[in-house]
């Protein structure tokens, strides 16, 4: 399985059974490695919530791939209205697709559906979410945009995980301290840091926050420039 980091919160990921996107936040992010229109082939595209650092390019995508954007009800079904494919879920619920499975979780965020970029003409797109993704027999986890909360132990006590994708960005998102916080409830082997240095507002030392996680937790520390890929065996 390669996961790979192309700036923000967007992971592309490519299993045994196919490719899925999360978060597509391209153009406009002024960290991606990659334009939306080199990305010719996906099986699913998750957005955690509507905000446009996150729903990004998913319908330009969904529109010329043919993959589903797959998300809450609320935003899924705004995405459809813009012409894109899309799957529902919610929170709690869970879906088998081809390329594997995948369940909602919560996430302490806000959501609103801006088209077009325009921020003074928006709707709200229900809760945001994050998402538990079981590919090739793996489990990893992609918080989405949220604050510490407790339920995270539940989350990895029910699921070995291998792979938590956390935000350390802070004022919107967790800090360093409770990313560290919530590695510790969740128990990954590995976090790979993200939803930070994309904006001056965000700015983090990741350096840091690796060297902290691994003094506090029993979690390594994966930090992934832009374009750069993790393999699991």
């Amino acid at each position: 399985m390669d996961i790979r980091f192309h700036g923000h919160s967007c992971f592309e990921i490519q299993g045994n059974e196919g490719r899925i996107i999360i978060d597509p936040f391209l153009t406009g992010n002024p960290t991606a490695d990659i334009r939306p229109d080199e990305i010719d082939h996906l099986n699913g595209i998750l957005v955690s919530h509507g905000h446009s650092d996150h729903l990004g390019d998913a319908i330009e995508l969904s529109k010329r791939t043919g993959a589903p954007i797959i998300g809450v009800y609320e935003l899924t079904k705004l995405c459809e209205r813009a012409g894109a494919k899309a799957h529902a879920m919610h929170i709690g619920g869970k879906f088998a697709f081809n390329f594997g499975l995948v369940r909602l979780t919560q996430a302490l965020h806000g959501s609103v559906f801006e088209p077009n970029g325009n921020k003074n003409n928006f709707e709200y797109a229900g809760p945001a979410c994050g998402f538990l993704l079981q590919i090739d027999g793996k489990w990893l986890y992609h918080s989405g945009d949220t604050g510490l909360f407790g339920d995270m132990e539940l989350i990895g006590r029910r699921h070995p995980l291998e792979v938590a994708m956390l935000p350390i960005g802070d004022n919107f998102v967790m800090g360093q301290e409770e990313a560290i916080y919530a590695t510790n409830l969740l128990r990954p082997k590995l976090v790979i840091p993200m939803h930070y240095n994309t904006f001056s507002i965000i700015k983090q030392d990741v350096s840091e926050f690796k060297a902290l996680l691994e003094r506090k937790s029993g979690s390594q520390g994966v930090i992934l420039k832009p374009g750069e890929s993790l393999t699991l065996e």
